[in-house]
């Protein structure tokens, strides 16, 4: 296992939910942690607390290409590296086959689709560096199997799905390990009004982290392409 003390995570949507608890816990753990959500002010406020030597919080939207720059340049200048980038920052809506304007279309391929593929262009080279970068993707099961009729989120996740693979390929001789995260229903804000599923059914955020953490501990010989998360049977998977 990769000892934390020292490496350099950045997580994009780091505000709530499930990025929120991934900070949280790498801070416990240890890590040093560049956190970026698109009102960094108020993503200072939830890791209040934190370690300040040991947590840097900068803006990200994913629609805006410059943030990118901006918080990778920051990241660097602060702790020096980076070994780690964990692309959290998602959303969904409506759009289906029948229904749904294009618009909502393209901002579903901005923020989940775009922006983690332009955010880990900019983080190779210094992964590259590190010798044991790790690219951590929170993709879904929507991105191994459509279940209902939100395509373009089912479109957006299979993409994840490729762009992890495609950073494996290219990364994997410099010691960058991929993995795609799956997971079913998530008790956060995105899954509030889902009821085929109840809350206390759903994954809880802190196991969600606990997953990440250990993607982001294994050695480069023992590194996992696809995690797929479930809380419930589902005979395909």
């Amino acid at each position: 296992m990769l000892n934390p003390d020292g490496r350099v995570v950045m997580i994009s949507g780091a505000s709530r939910g499930i990025g929120l608890a991934i900070a949280r816990m790498l801070l416990e753990k240890g890590y040093c942690v560049s956190a970026g959500a698109r009102d960094a002010g108020g993503l200072s406020d939830v890791l209040s607390g934190s370690p300040e030597d040991r947590l840097l919080c900068c803006r990200y939207d994913a629609a805006d290409r410059t943030s990118h720059a901006d918080w990778v340049k920051a990241t660097i200048d602060r702790f020096g590296r980076l070994d780690a980038l964990v692309n959290n920052a998602g959303t969904s809506n409506t759009f289906s086959i029948e229904e749904g304007e294009e618009e909502e279309l393209d901002a579903l391929w901005a923020t989940n689709v775009k922006g983690p593929l332009f955010l880990t262009r900019l983080c190779l080279p210094h992964l590259k560096d590190s010798g044991s970068g790790r690219v951590i993707n929170v993709a879904s099961l929507s991105g191994k199997r459509v279940r209902n009729e939100n395509i373009a989120y089912n479109m957006t996740k299979h993409a994840v799905m490729a762009l992890t693979h495609g950073t494996r390929r290219i990364g994997w001789d410099h010691g960058i390990r991929a993995t795609a995260i799956c997971p079913s229903f998530v008790a956060t804000d995105l899954t509030s009004g889902v009821t085929k599923v109840s809350r206390e059914e759903m994954i809880d955020p802190k196991d969600f982290a606990e997953i990440t953490a250990l993607a982001l501990a294994l050695p480069n010989t023992a590194a996992m392409a696809e995690m797929l998360v479930n809380c419930r049977l589902e005979d395909t998977l």
